[in-house]
């Protein structure tokens, strides 16, 4: 298999930017790209440091506080305690966030750096209940676009249930673990164990 070793020879293989892909580019939040990103729930957080992560984010409102146009502000919810995200961003700092919105085939990418806060009263602000995130994510943003629609589109990602063809987490977990964890009760049990634990 060949395999490309430099980047004018990608280049060659592909015809150059559709223009709009260049001009929709920002340094920083327009008021439309600020409003898509407040209407999104959900967004993959990807980061290199220690490793290279992406990963899942979610809230039950805007997945990130939008502070100005150059910040966001994403709390730290409870999750495995694997740490892999945080740990690359103490160690390195760079970011990306595609925000997804459901039924929309349009997603916007955010890209920058970030750090960590344990900041006390920022920490409060973002508290639910009697809940706190144990650290909140600062993202200053270096560049903002939207994502043309296609992958959506090929995909019918919003269009279809394909989740019947796929095994179960408890199948998963059962398998990697030898049996130690996971097993056939553990997708139907999991909303109710996971219902406590979510902020």
């Amino acid at each position: 298999m060949n395999r490309i070793k430099d980047i004018a020879t990608l280049e060659a293989l592909y015809p150059a930017p559709v223009p709009a892909s260049i001009a929709k580019q920002t340094a920083g939040l327009t008021p439309l790209y600020r409003k898509w990103v407040e209407g999104s729930r959900f967004c993959i957080l990807s980061t290199v440091g220690e490793g290279v992560h992406g990963t899942p984010r979610g809230d039950d409102g805007p997945v990130v506080r939008v502070q100005d146009a150059q910040t966001l502000l994403m709390p730290d919810w409870m999750g495995n305690n694997r740490l892999e995200a945080l740990r690359d961003i103490v160690t390195d700092g760079r970011v990306g966030l595609l925000f997804m919105v459901p039924g929309s085939t349009t997603t916007l990418r955010v890209n920058g750096r970030a750090y960590l806060t344990d900041d006390a009263t920022l920490r409060a602000s973002f508290a639910k209940g009697t809940r706190q995130p144990a650290t909140v994510i600062v993202v200053n943003i270096a560049e903002v676009y939207t994502q043309c629609a296609k992958a959506m589109l090929r995909s019918g990602l919003w269009t279809r249930d394909d989740s019947a063809t796929v095994p179960r987490t408890g199948d998963m977990l059962a398998e990697v673990t030898n049996g130690a964890h996971g097993g056939a009760d553990y997708d139907s049990n999991y909303p109710a164990y996971a219902a406590p634990r979510m902020w």
